[in-house]
């Protein structure tokens, strides 16, 4: 349906993600991945969504000189929220403990930005999820490190792993969006974009 709408576009994500590759698929949209490395290094004055916000657009900068009239690049950064600061990818199996610990009988935030650039624009949209642990033992978290190596995981945990399903007491706002991709955000704005 959107895919029809789109004909006359071309959609580039800039993402490795499988997940977020798999969310594009799963959309039936028609799309080419396209990557180039970028430092994710933010300002330390920005909070919470800022940071997502800035990390998501920092994406696009170096595919800017090459788009083309009918393309729409789409960019994405997902961070964790807890106790006023951004958990990020975890470096080792010590930091994914001590992250996860303190997501242990809490609640977190998980905020996905993602950001649609063409020739003449830049939109920028984010969603927050509010995601609720029970209280983890030890043994869990350190079953979970060594058996799904959530390495590549911002706060250290994938929702849709054992972790998600043993752990995780509630959730409000997107589950998608906690997985890696506020999906329902992506199409709502890739339809005002062809509108507009």
């Amino acid at each position: 349906m959107l895919n029809e709408k789109l004909k006359n576009h071309h959609l580039i994500l800039a993402s490795g993600s499988s997940r977020r590759q798999q969310f594009f698929t799963e959309l039936g949209l028609d799309f080419e991945i396209r990557l180039k490395p970028v430092q994710e290094d933010y300002p330390e004055r920005l909070k919470h969504f800022e940071i997502s916000d800035y990390l998501a657009q920092l994406k696009a900068l170096p595919f800017k000189d090459e788009l083309k009239e009918k393309d729409i690049l789409i960019t994405s950064d997902t961070i964790v929220w807890h106790n006023n600061q951004a958990l990020g990818k975890p470096k080792d199996k010590a930091e994914a403990f001590k992250m996860i610990k303190s997501l242990s009988h809490t609640t977190h935030e998980v905020i996905t930005s993602v950001c649609f650039t063409t020739t003449k624009l830049e939109k920028t949209v984010n969603a927050i999820t509010k995601v609720t642990f029970k209280e983890l033992t030890d043994a869990e978290i350190n079953f979970y490190i060594e058996t799904y190596k959530p390495f590549d995981k911002a706060g250290s945990y994938g929702i849709q792993e054992w972790i998600g399903q043993i752990g995780i007491s509630k959730i409000e706002g997107s589950y998608f969006n906690v997985v890696g991709l506020p999906t329902h955000l992506v199409y709502r704005t890739l339809n005002s974009l062809i509108s507009s």
